[in-house]
């Protein structure tokens, strides 16, 4: 009789926690992991598009 096939109760649940925590640690990584040039960077790109939005904006006539 060959017992390849028997997966341990324990084994499988610990597996299954590793590989989730593994899944969270690699999207904080992502989420809060950038560079302090890297977040500058982006946050001037998102100022300059902002600016470019406002720039485009049309402003409506008073109703007075």
């Amino acid at each position: 009789m060959a017992n390849d096939n028997v997966i341990k109760f324990g084994k499988a649940r610990k597996s299954l926690a590793r590989a989730a925590k593994d899944k969270k640690a690699a999207e904080n990584r992502a989420r809060h992991g950038l560079k302090k040039s890297e977040k500058e960077k982006r946050a001037a790109l998102a100022k300059k598009m902002q600016a470019k939005l406002d720039a485009h904006k049309r402003d409506l006539p008073n109703p007075e």
